[in-house]
């Protein structure tokens, strides 16, 4: 008899180790990863600052409502151990690169509509894609206030530290230091003129070599940005976003029928680039909604990656024969 329960408590004990390694295999699927033969890497290289306490596990979520183009796409929810993974061009190499931010309000990162996708167009035409997975949701209690960013300031120290990450491995990455920007969807949009705008020293208390160098982006491309535009009673752009002669070269696209982002977003920004001396360039169309990332639809709006490589060229970062 005591043999026998023996047996059965050792018979519970692997269901139970077994049931255990089950969890822990779903539960690491849970975290997103890129595809074969990319690989993420940390950016920040032990304790991650600011971080919150016990945070909820990262999850991804497959969107079938609303569909973008007839496709569904990918939701990341609670980033709190930023990466960054590189894709490299396979073929020509322009010596550009694109840091991209995916969208989400602050609060989730559509990593494919408004990522992976991207970083495979970018590839296609010589420019090496470095995706951003920031940290999200953001919350103003989860860190010390940063005075101007104290609700999305999270997601502007991984910003800072991925592009000095990028200038300072230029060389590995066979890119151009001089010639590396920031590419950034509805709040990613939002994120790209903060970067662009808080630069000259990191938000953070610097770690190693790679936050001595600057984090400026040569120029950025700002897709249906929000929260530029604060004050629903002013047409004024939001003060945390100090433009100034150094803002780098900015291209900047948005529907006037976007039901989540005013277009007044974009309008704000741009007048307060081309005021202070900013080569700015703005396209704006009628219909197109929000968060349509790279997938063509019926709108010609959708066609606006053609947009930006021509914008690249007039800036001097492609040529006309790497445009491909």
């Amino acid at each position: 008899m005591e043999m026998g329960q023996q047996n059965m408590t050792k018979f519970f004990t692997l269901i139970f180790y077994i049931l255990l390694a089950n969890i822990v295999i779903n539960a690491q699927a849970e975290v997103w990863q890129p595809s074969p033969g990319h690989t993420q890497l940390s950016i920040w290289p032990s304790t991650v600052p600011d971080a919150q306490a016990n945070p909820k596990p990262e999850s991804v979520q497959l969107i079938t409502k609303p569909l973008v183009a007839g496709k569904p796409w990918l939701e990341i929810d609670n980033v709190s151990q930023p990466t960054m993974t590189v894709y490299s061009p396979k073929e020509k190499n322009t010596g550009v690169a694109i840091v991209v931010f995916p969208g989400g309000g602050y609060q989730i990162l559509a990593i494919d509509l408004e990522g992976t996708e991207v970083c495979d167009w970018l590839t296609s035409k010589g420019i090496t894609c470095v995706l951003l997975k920031y940290r999200v949701p953001a919350s103003k209690w989860s860190a010390p206030d940063k005075g101007a960013y104290p609700q999305s300031s999270l997601a502007l120290e991984d910003a800072q530290r991925t592009v000095g990450l990028v200038r300072y491995n230029a060389a590995k990455w066979h890119i151009d230091p001089h010639k590396i920007g920031v590419l950034g969807f509805s709040a990613g949009g939002h994120l790209v003129a903060a970067i662009s705008t808080y630069f000259k020293q990191r938000i953070y208390k610097p770690v190693d070599a790679a936050d001595q160098v600057s984090c400026r982006p040569d120029f950025g491309v700002a897709l249906y940005p929000g929260h530029l535009w604060i004050d629903r009673k002013k047409f004024e752009l939001n003060p945390n976003v100090p433009v100034t002669r150094q803002t780098p070269p900015t291209f900047i696209l948005q529907a006037e029928n976007d039901p989540v982002d005013n277009i007044n977003n974009s309008l704000v920004y741009y007048i307060a680039l081309k005021n202070a001396g900013v080569p700015v360039e703005m396209h704006l169309y009628a219909e197109g909604g929000h968060a349509f990332g790279l997938r063509r639809t019926k709108f010609p709006i959708t066609a606006w990656p053609q947009l930006v490589e021509t914008w690249l060229n007039t800036i001097g970062m492609i040529s006309n024969a790497s445009r491909g």
